[in-house]
């Protein structure tokens, strides 16, 4: 049974940070990358951030210099920093080995 456990998400004031964590469980084979989306009220769920295996690390043009992403064995991190009201929307994130899991959400506001 496959699991992805997000935490770290809250409120906070424009211009704080966050630190997102997620650990995943049950997961057979290697994992091929890790990322972060994130979808907000009324609109697509967008891509935000993803590293993988040779630790090749991609960002969306709106987090870029903001957001920093990690990751250990069965875990990745996004350390969010200078949030902006625009970056308020569910952080959902997502494993790529054999097929593709996700995680249940976790919600940043920023205000």
């Amino acid at each position: 049974h496959v699991q992805l456990v997000e935490s770290g998400g809250g409120s906070v004031q424009a211009g704080g940070s966050l630190r997102l964590s997620c650990v995943a469980s049950g997961i057979t084979g290697n994992t091929l990358q890790k990322g972060w989306y994130r979808q907000a009220p009324g609109k697509k769920r967008e891509f935000v951030s993803m590293i993988d295996n040779a630790h090749n690390i991609r960002y969306a043009d709106s987090v870029r210099g903001r957001f920093t992403i990690s990751q250990a064995k069965d875990t990745v991190y996004l350390q969010m920093n200078s949030l902006e009201p625009e970056d308020t929307a569910m952080y959902y994130c997502t494993f790529s080995a054999q097929f593709d899991y996700w995680g249940q959400g976790t919600q940043v506001t920023v205000s």
